[in-house]
């Protein structure tokens, strides 16, 4: 399914719709570049599956996690250098605990991700800069 959103709100929109339909042990990556709206998708996707904390960027943590009704860990690969940093931190472990993890820079540890994963690529549009063309594939419906 391709979106194209317009806004930040459009973006968080999105996501929070695709959160609705969210079970846990869900694995969230994303394929964009810097600045191209991660983490506003991700504050969406935490409003579908009922976290209210304030959604951050995980860049110097590695992980934020955030309650809800479903939980939501929130990584960031940008700094591991491949997925056995990602075992090292436990990985295996958060897929265990029924959440839904969110994985930005999800490249870098593409080979530790199942085969069930929910790809999500956020891409400028050609039109105007601060619009967004986001593509989200995978999942079960593959």
């Amino acid at each position: 399914m391709t979106y194209v959103s317009h806004s930040v709100a459009e973006t968080e929109q999105i996501g929070q719709q695709l959160g609705k339909s969210l079970r846990g042990g869900t694995v969230v990556a994303y394929l964009g570049g810097l600045g191209m709206g991660k983490t506003a998708f991700t504050r969406g996707l935490a409003r579908g599956i009922g976290c209210r904390d304030r959604v951050t960027s995980p860049t110097f943590t590695i992980v934020n996690e955030y309650e809800g009704d479903l939980p939501l860990f929130h990584f960031d690969m940008y700094r591991l250098p491949d997925s056995d940093a990602l075992f090292d931190i436990g990985w295996e472990d958060y897929l265990d605990r029924g959440g839904v993890c969110a994985v930005e820079w999800s490249e870098n540890v593409s080979d530790a991700l199942p085969e069930d994963t929910v790809y999500v690529t956020i891409a400028r549009h050609p039109e105007n800069e601060n619009w967004r063309i986001i593509t989200i594939a995978g999942g079960d419906e593959e």
